[in-house]
């Protein structure tokens, strides 16, 4: 079945309306970009495993993700570029915990349920 219509017919009054409430492009490339941060398979368990225990040092997203420090910190960094997560200093330690948005964009990625067991 052919995706397009085979009558051009644009209700202009009502198209435009929905263009207006759009966001700008610059706003779109940034929607994108955090979307995608949870696109990987390595930031998506990292950000489930701190949904599930709310502030976690590198280290035990290390543990728990059975993946390198240098490569959680990686992700990490890319997730709070993006402001999906935050970061904290504890003396030695840096804790990272969901943002808001963090919290809300995981929601729709794991589904209204927010099954953790992917």
């Amino acid at each position: 079945m052919d995706e397009r219509c085979d009558l051009l017919c644009v209700d202009a009054p009502r198209a435009e309306a929905i263009r207006q409430t759009l966001p700008s492009s610059k706003k779109a490339q940034r929607a994108a970009e955090r979307a995608q941060a949870f696109a990987d398979p390595t930031r998506l368990t990292l950000a489930t495993a701190l949904l599930e225990g709310e502030e976690l040092c590198v280290c035990d997203l290390s543990w728990i993700s059975g993946r390198k420090q240098a490569l959680v910190s990686h992700h990490l960094r890319t997730l709070r570029d993006r402001g999906l997560v935050r970061s904290r200093r504890d003396g030695k330690l840096v804790m990272y915990s969901l943002t808001d948005d963090g919290h809300l964009l995981l929601g729709a990625v794991l589904g209204e349920t927010m099954d953790v067991s992917l």
